[in-house]
Order: structure tokens, then C-alpha cells, then sequence
């Protein structure tokens, strides 16, 4: 399953996107950002404002992180 997320991953590499991270006490996060660097545990996003975030496979599968297309 981890495969798969990653296959999805680098498919959006590069591309801009939107995203919604589900955050603690029910908070959600939505912001716009690029999939700039792949690693074996985690991937980064640049934001618009050019911070940078990053999470793991497993945020995406546990649904914590999701793509928006």
C-alpha cells in the first residue's frame, strides 16, 4: 500500500497543489504547495511562501495528509 503512495507521490512531483492536513484537536490545515524532494520515508513540500513541510507515507494512507487535485 506504502508503494502505491509513493507511486502517487512522484507522479505529483513538481506539480502545484493543494493539500488539507488534518492537525490535532480536529484542526485542518489546507494550503498550496509543490512535492519537491522524494526520500525513502518522507517527501517535502514548498509552499507558496516557500516554507517547507514534511511528512511520511504513512500520513497519506492514514488519510492525515491528503492530495487535493
Amino acid at each position: 500500500m506504502i508503494d502505491k503512495i509513493r507511486e502517487e507521490v512522484i507522479r505529483n512531483k513538481g506539480i502545484m497543489k493543494s493539500f488539507v492536513f488534518k492537525g490535532t484537536r480536529n484542526q485542518s490545515l489546507e494550503f498550496d504547495g509543490v512535492i519537491t524532494d522524494i526520500y525513502p520515508a518522507i517527501f517535502t513540500i514548498t509552499l507558496s511562501d516557500n516554507k517547507v513541510k514534511s511528512f511520511s507515507y504513512s500520513d497519506v494512507l492514514i488519510e492525515n495528509l491528503r492530495i487535493i487535485d
